[in-house]
């Protein structure tokens, strides 16, 4: 719709998802660190309503040079939400209660996601690209609002004053964890072979007989449905299950899920398949973050930022090693291959990652 509206080439106008994602990514630590010496909440409240202005303005865009520039200016501040949020908890919540938290956390968001994906359709074949913008611009203004009212009666530690010794201090204190390397080197794995596949699961389809872009919506919607699934599920694993077989069990159903794409089964079967494969990637998923939130305790949100900026940087990569994958060995030895890293991922969490005494 973009592409027609301005009159540019569709792959051109598909650079408007680079051009949100990549400064989401590289602007992480920076959005860290402010949210330690700023304050959490306000730099959440902030980061929302220039996003919601950002979209706003996107709504009346003649050229694309200039959605281009908003799309950047809301991938700038997008991060600000997210990750902050996760670092909220570790503030808020107590260790022994901090995965159920960050379960529902991720359950909001993955509900979101596949919300927001089929809502966003609907919106443009309504109203056209510029009400999916109006929308989501107005949607965020409101709720950063609500935010604002609701955040005031928290009570937070106050932040400290900027200081650039304290921050090169923080993030030495951070990297000084045994965990922080095994922790963002997890992450940034895990979505290479996982989120890195995405894009070609119309391919994967293709491959036996399946044109609808729609299925591959509908499988891709799954594995958020399976992390659902993990987020009702985990209060009750918490319990029974000691946290490192948590990791251990996540690692190896996500890895048996990731190879049986390989098999190229009817997509009816898939749609379990995915489901499963969700469910497994956020049970290993979740415990490493509660581990990313044990890395400091006075620079939580330089360490969830540093956690989402590897994360999107495997997004950002793992598409291009899974296409030179395809290119040289076929999808089934690249994806057979993914499965074996994941599996290796959830057997290092499990053996290493440990909450100090």
């Amino acid at each position: 719709m973009i592409a027609a509206d301005l009159t540019i080439d569709i792959k051109t106008a598909a650079l408007l998802s680079t051009a949100f994602a990549l400064p989401y990514a590289l602007i992480q630590p920076v959005l860290g660190v402010t949210a330690d010496f700023f304050g959490k909440t306000k730099l959440m409240n902030l980061c929302v309503l220039v996003v919601a202005l950002a979209s706003l303005a996107c709504v009346f865009a003649t050229s694309f040079p200039f959605l281009v520039a908003m799309r950047i200016v809301a991938g700038l501040v997008a991060g600000g939400v997210f990750p902050i949020a996760m670092a909220l908890v570790g503030d808020l919540v107590p260790i022994h209660q901090r995965q159920v938290a960050i379960a529902r956390l991720l359950g909001v968001a993955l509900t979101a996601n596949v919300l927001g994906a089929s809502i966003a359709g609907v919106i443009g074949d309504v109203l056209g690209w510029r009400g999916v913008f109006a929308v989501l611009g107005l949607f965020s203004l409101s709720v950063g609002v609500l935010a604002f009212l609701a955040f005031r009666n928290v009570k937070l530690p106050e932040p400290r004053p900027f200081n650039r010794a304290a921050v090169v201090a923080n993030f030495r204190g951070i990297f000084a964890d045994p965990r922080a390397k095994i922790c963002f080197g997890s992450v940034f794995l895990e979505s290479i072979f996982i989120h890195g596949l995405f894009p070609y699961v119309g391919l994967l389809l293709l491959s036996i007989g399946e044109v609808r872009a729609s299925i591959a919506g509908l499988l891709i919607a799954c594995f958020a449905l399976g992390g659902v699934g993990y987020t009702l599920a985990v209060p009750y694993m918490v319990r029974r299950f000691p946290e490192r077989r948590l990791m251990l069990i996540g690692g190896m159903v996500a890895a048996c899920g990731l190879a049986l794409t390989a098999f190229h089964l009817p997509w009816q079967a898939q749609i379990v398949v995915f489901a499963i494969f969700g469910f497994g990637f956020y049970l290993l998923h979740g415990s490493i973050q509660v581990h990313v939130t044990d890395l400091s305790q006075t620079a939580r949100g330089a360490a969830a930022s540093l956690h989402s900026s590897s994360f999107y940087m495997g997004q950002a990569v793992g598409p291009v090693i899974y296409g030179v994958g395809f290119a040289h060995s076929g999808p089934e030895p690249a994806i057979l291959v993914g499965a074996l890293v994941i599996l290796g991922v959830g057997l290092v969490c499990a053996r290493l990652l440990r909450h100090p005494a």
